[in-house]
């Protein structure tokens, strides 16, 4: 409960801060700024967890093949 009060709160006070000079702290422009400077560095971010994440996938799938393989010279085994 506390969370989203807080949540709403913090909420109304970015829209509060983007609003207008006059009705609002007229921090629109700042926060455009901010996100233009982010993203590329966002952007960065994100491509690099996603190599990682199709490196492990690649391991997993490995490992996948090499448990399956293993599991039916077993089972082999047991037939003879």
């Amino acid at each position: 409960m506390i969370a989203l009060i807080v949540g709403i709160l913090l909420i109304a006070f970015c829209v509060f801060a983007c609003l207008p000079a006059g009705t609002g702290l007229a921090w629109g422009a700042d926060v455009v700024n901010f996100l233009k400077g982010c993203a590329p560095v966002f952007a960065a971010f994100v491509g690099l967890v996603a190599v990682f994440i199709g490196f492990a996938d690649i391991k997993d799938k490995k490992e996948a093949k090499k448990e399956e393989a293993a599991a039916k010279a077993l089972e082999n085994e047991q037939k003879k």
